[in-house]
């Protein structure tokens, strides 16, 4: 009998068990969960955080806020806010946060590609040995504004080679495109040991301007028909061949 491909909504609980490796914590940027304190004391040590959902989808609810000279800044999609007083910035994010559980994380300073911030979702899936295999890696460049990079926020899809292409030469991309490949199957053998029914997960890195690359997120359920977009079919080919073999294509579905 196959059993049930596990999904993680909650990304506090995923984030949890990728620090309890010694390895992959230096790639995970410094998440708490959301209260006042939490929000003062990171503003503080790191001047920009965001602010998101624990369980959510497309980039929806993160906000992005800003230490500012005037005062604070936050920006939800291409809604941008100042107010002077911490207190009315807590006041502001109450309206987006309400009761609902939210996170609060290290800001990263993304990598730009004309001017637009972008990020890498790194495809990682169980191979037909059971092993974890990064598939597929790919770029997402935010929208004019935006704060995120999803393509149902307005993102589009690029390659990882163009997006970096102002930032390394050739053979420096391919390097880089190794280690992330690396850091994928690593992100898949740790989550395993806190769920091990996982079959697939797309990992959302940022690379900051140091080209230090942080794992903002790690959705396990990927959408996986981003990758058509790429010229080298082989590569959706693959992706979609592991994903009917354990049950991951069943008609249309989300990304998350």
């Amino acid at each position: 009998m196959t059993l049930a491909i596990q999904r993680v909504r909650s990304k506090w609980a995923k984030t949890k068990v990728l620090n309890r490796s010694s390895d992959l914590r230096q790639y995970v940027p410094l998440t708490k969960r959301f209260n006042r304190e939490t929000l003062r004391s990171m503003l503080e040590e790191y001047e920009m955080v965001y602010v998101k959902p624990d369980s959510g989808t497309f980039g929806k609810g993160v906000i992005r806020v800003e230490k500012t000279s005037e005062g604070y800044r936050y920006q939800i999609q291409k809604d941008a806010r100042t107010v002077a007083t911490f207190d009315g910035l807590y006041e502001g994010l109450q309206r987006y946060t309400g009761k609902k559980g939210y996170l609060i994380q290290k800001g990263v300073y993304l990598l730009k590609h004309q001017k637009r911030r972008f990020d890498i979702r790194v495809m990682v899936q169980k191979n037909l040995q059971n092993k974890w295999e990064t598939t597929a890696i790919l770029g997402r460049l935010s929208a004019p504004h935006n704060v995120v990079t999803n393509y149902h926020s307005g993102g589009t899809m690029m390659t990882f080679e163009k997006l970096m292409s102002e930032h390394l030469s050739a053979s420096e991309i391919s390097a880089y495109s190794s280690r992330l490949k690396k850091l994928g199957t690593a992100i898949g053998r740790q989550l395993s040991t806190a769920y091990p029914n996982l079959k697939e997960l797309g990992a959302d890195v940022a690379i900051d301007t140091k080209m230090h690359p942080w794992v903002l997120e790690v959705n396990t359920k990927p959408h996986p028909y981003i990758y058509k977009i790429l010229a080298d079919k082989s590569v959706y080919r693959k992706v979609r061949k592991y994903s009917l073999a354990y049950g991951g294509i069943k008609g249309k579905r989300s990304s998350r």
